[in-house]
């Protein structure tokens, strides 16, 4: 970058290209949404055949290849303002340099050195010192010296003719460095040449997003910081203050940490988290295909049965080998992240199917076991609101199980909502214990977990926009429970009622401990369900309330169902009691009798 070249540059230029860039993104943006939240709905709805599945299969392809244009459109607008700024940073130290030397009377030179005139007191001979030309110095033991030896000479044009020459020196470095910075990154910004948004395309997005995000730190650095533990309201309040450029540019080089922030609408959390789990995917999958490439299917699977009596070889009969069934324990382990990403595409791919709501991706991280928040129906304006939590062993591998409960619950809560809006969120946004005997036992999961899940529910009665307040219920399984009442017992719940499944205890010893009005925890025991009793004689033989005792306090509910996992059984008792809750009708629930006090004389 010579002087010339900074002196004619436009850096507002850039700042245009990349409104250009953020508007074609915009539209991609809005054309994916309408293709899979209207078109592909629409066609899943009137049409059935091999052809409707074909061509909504070809628009789910065709959405998810505006959702890759809006990516990376997105990050070349946010890769031109950065260049814009650090340019027009360059540009602004070398015009005031310019104008400084100009005011002096200095003459600034093609090759950014500058000459000064003879001036000073006359010597002995009654001679003028003599003027000269400095060259500008940005090393800083250089320009040092230089300033040094400009000192001891009696011109004073010399040591502002020193500054000046540095100044246009610095500036010079900052443009070049720039361009040198971000001319790889912007032509890194290219897609191949063919018309199929891949996994590796996604991977090299992902790439591109580091890229730019590493390159771009100074001007992200000069935006607005979200508050450092702020309230949910001040993370509001933050976004709101930020210019459509500004949010464009978080979104695009920090969608991971916009998609966490409680207390930000749902469709901005969903477009970050939307990002964020395409890249993830990509990269998982190119890290899968590595592994099947290391490790391939080792062969025969299948071995004649031997009878392990006599010793026998029956070879009609065929079993895995033992060194398949080891591998592929280590496939399924290497696929898990993806299944659970599959699982999280296929309920975006289910809008519109039997009346499902739009999706919304509230949170999403692979970091350890992974992370997921899935709402079922936008909550910023549900009139109707419920929250889940799993328990022991979710993680992001197996989510498809824990959002279809809550696709069953939006379903139910729905039919009985008389027309209202309804939201149901799975909320994974905790480290869930892994085993029933290893890990449940022990606390310090819930105690954990419990703040991010105060905070997620501050989060979503801040960004609430209806007319008035959402009626807001918090559901709990086995684990789950556990942490609901530990985020009750150590600050604010934020929620009207809470329905407790399958627990085996809550941390709390009543239902007045739990932070909402009287009356308004309930519970769910089924019959054939261990984890109750578990948590009450599960603590070295000491007996513990819990949410099914009579003394706790909660209104039990009804059950219709088996076990610990059939609470979300369709079409059943048990769901639909959820449902009332949910839709604020608790005077419908159906409810056990309350136990005989003369039971044990009989």
């Amino acid at each position: 970058m010579d002087l010339a070249t900074l002196k004619t540059l436009k850096p507002t230029e850039y700042s245009e290209a990349a409104d250009g860039y953020r508007s074609t993104s915009d539209m991609a943006s809005a054309a994916k949404d309408r293709i899979e939240n209207q078109i592909a709905v629409a066609m899943r709805n009137s049409l059935k055949g091999e052809a409707a599945t074909a061509a909504v299969k070809q628009l789910t392809e065709l959405g998810k290849n505006f959702h890759y244009i809006q990516v990376e459109c997105g990050l070349v607008s946010t890769a031109l303002e950065a260049f814009s700024y650090e340019m027009g940073a360059a540009r602004s130290k070398l015009d005031a340099a310019l104008e400084g030397a100009r005011a002096a009377k200095l003459t600034v030179n093609a090759d950014g050195s500058i000459t000064y005139p003879p001036a000073g007191e006359k010597d002995q001979d009654g001679k003028i010192p003599d003027g000269g030309t400095v060259s500008g110095l940005t090393d800083g033991t250089a320009s040092a010296i230089g300033r040094q030896a400009a000192n001891f000479d009696p011109n004073p044009h010399h040591r502002l003719a020193q500054d000046y020459a540095d100044q246009i020196a610095a500036a010079l470095k900052e443009a070049t460095e720039a361009d040198e910075k971000w001319a790889p990154k912007l032509r890194a910004l290219k897609a191949d040449d063919d018309l199929t948004v891949s996994d590796k395309d996604w991977a090299d997005a992902s790439s591109d997003t580091k890229g730019v995000t590493e390159a771009g730190k100074k001007y992200l650095d000069s935006l607005p910081q979200p508050p450092k533990n702020g309230s949910t309201k001040d993370n509001a309040e933050w976004w709101k203050g930020l210019t459509a450029e500004e949010q464009a540019a978080w979104i695009s080089m920090r969608p991971d940490s916009v998609g966490a922030i409680d207390g930000l609408p749902a469709t901005v959390r969903d477009e970050a988290n939307r990002t964020v789990l395409a890249e993830a995917h990509g990269v998982a999958q190119g890290e899968y295909d590595t592994w099947l490439k290391q490790h391939p299917e080792p062969s025969p699977r299948y071995q004649p049965y031997i009878d392990p009596y006599t010793g026998t070889i029956m070879k009609s009969i065929s079993v895995e080998t033992q060194e398949w069934k080891d591998w592929e324990e280590s496939r399924k382990s290497a696929h898990k992240s993806l299944d659970g990403m599959n699982a999280i595409q296929t309920r975006f791919d289910a809008t519109g199917t039997n009346g499902l709501p739009d999706a919304y991706l509230l949170g999403f991280s692979t970091e350890g076991d992974g992370r997921a928040i899935v709402a079922n129906g936008n909550p910023d304006t549900a009139d109707h609101t419920a929250v889940y939590v799993p328990g022991t062993t979710a993680e992001l591998g197996n989510i498809d199980g824990n959002m279809n409960r809550m696709a069953n619950v939006w379903h139910a809560a729905n039919d009985e909502a008389d027309g209202k809006a309804v939201s149901t969120i799975t909320w994974l946004g905790y480290d869930a214990p892994d085993s029933v005997v290893k890990d449940a036992p022990f606390e310090h999961y819930a105690y954990d977990g419990a703040p991010a899940f105060r905070n997620f529910m501050d989060g979503l009665d801040t960004s609430h926009s209806g007319d008035s307040p959402a009626h807001t219920t918090v559901i709990a399984h086995s684990y789950g429970t556990t942490l609901v009442g530990a985020a009750a017992e150590t600050g604010h719940l934020n929620a009207d009622d809470v329905v407790f499944a399958g627990s085996p205890g809550v941390k709390v010893s009543g239902a007045d401990a739990m932070d909402v009005p009287k009356g308004h925890v309930w519970n769910e025991e089924a019959d054939g369900d261990v984890v109750p009793d578990l948590g009450r004689w599960g603590h070295g033989g000491d007996r513990f309330v819990i949410p099914s005792d009579p003394e706790f306090g909660a209104n039990q509910m009804t059950t219709d169902t088996e076990g610990h996992s059939g609470y979300w059984d369709e079409n059943s008792k048990s769901l639909r009691n959820q449902a009332l809750v949910v839709v604020g009708k608790g005077g419908d629930v159906a409810m056990k009798p309350p136990p005989d006090p003369w039971s044990h004389m009989r």
